[in-house]
C-alpha cells in the first residue's frame, strides 16, 4: 500500500542522510517530491535523475529555507508546478559543534537561521495552500538533543528544542483546520557523517543504546512518511523519538 499517493512534498536539505532517504521513501509511497538544494545545479539534475528512476515525479528548486523571501517563493513555485502542497518536512540542518565559551556570535546565528528560522520560514509560506486544501501535514526534523541537551552543542540543541515548541504551538492554532504539526526527534543516526568518527566513540555509542544498534536514515524516513500520511490522521502536537530507547 502506498502511503503518500499522489501527495505532494516538500523536503528541505534532501541532498544527503536523512533527506534522501525521506525523499526516497516519499517516492517509494507514491509521492510528488520537491527538494530544495543551495548549490550545484549539476548535483541536484543528479539527485532528480536518481529518485525517479522508477517513475517517481521529483523536482529539485534552488532556494535558501533560512531565507524569508525565498521560502515563500519556493512554495510559490512548488504550487505553480505541481498544483498544492500537501506534506512540509522541515528537514535542513547543520551543525557548527564547540563549546559555549568559543562558541562566536556567527556559529550561533548560523545554526539558529538554518535549524529553526527556516522552518517558521517554510511553515509559513505552506500556510496559504494548506488552509485553502483544509488539509496538511508538517514535519520539523528536531533531535534527542533538544530535549536531553548536549555538551558542545549549544546552539544546536537550542535549535532543536526550539522546533519541539514550534511544533506544538503550530498545532495549537491549525488543528482546527485539519493541519497537522509533529516533531521527530532521531537519535544517533549512522550517515556518511559519521564514518568520519572515531570507530571506538560510535561503538561507545551503540553500546549505550538500548537496542545497541545506532539508527539509519530509512528509520527515521519510515516515521516521516507515516506522520505525513493519513495512517496518522490524529496525531498532532507530537514529538515522536527515533533513538532506539535512547529516550524513555
Amino acid at each position: 500500500m502506498k502511503l503518500l499517493e499522489n501527495k505532494v512534498v516538500i523536503i528541505t536539505g534532501a541532498s544527503r542522510g536523512i533527506g534522501r532517504s525521506i525523499a526516497q521513501k516519499c517516492i517509494e509511497h507514491g509521492a510528488k517530491v520537491a527538494f530544495t538544494y543551495l548549490s550545484s545545479d549539476e548535483k541536484a539534475r543528479a539527485l532528480e535523475q536518481e529518485l525517479s528512476q522508477n517513475g517517481g515525479e521529483v523536482k529539485g528548486f534552488k532556494s535558501d529555507a533560512a531565507n524569508f523571501e525565498q521560502a515563500q517563493q519556493l512554495v510559490d513555485d512548488v504550487v505553480a508546478y505541481f498544483g498544492t502542497v500537501d506534506v512540509l518536512v522541515n528537514n535542513a540542518g547543520i551543525t557548527r559543534d564547540t563549546l559555549l565559551m568559543r562558541m562566536t556570535e556567527e556559529q550561533w546565528e548560523e545554526v539558529i537561521n538554518t535549524n529553526l528560522k527556516s522552518a517558521f520560514n517554510l511553515t509559513k509560506a505552506v500556510l496559504r495552500p494548506m488552509l485553502k486544501a483544509k488539509s496538511g501535514s508538517i514535519i520539523n526534523m528536531s533531535s534527542i538533543v533538544g530535549v536531553r541537551g548536549n555538551a558542545g552543542q549549544a546552539n544546536y540543541a537550542a535549535s532543536k528544542a526550539g522546533l519541539i515548541g514550534f511544533t506544538k504551538s503550530v498545532a495549537q492554532e491549525l488543528g482546527s483546520r485539519n493541519i497537522r504539526c509533529n516533531a521527530i526527534a532521531p537519535g544517533f543516526i549512522e550517515t556518511e557523517m559519521t564514518e568520519v568518527l572515531d570507530p571506538k566513540a560510535v561503538e561507545q555509542w551503540r553500546n549505550s543504546i538500548p537496542m545497541k544498534r545506532g539508527g539509519t536514515p530509512e528509520d527515521v524516513a519510515n516515521a516521516t512518511v507515516f506522520l505525513g500520511s493519513e495512517m496518522s490522521a490524529y496525531i498532532t502536537g507530537q514529538t515522536i523519538p527515533v533513538c532506539g530507547g535512547m529516550l524513555m
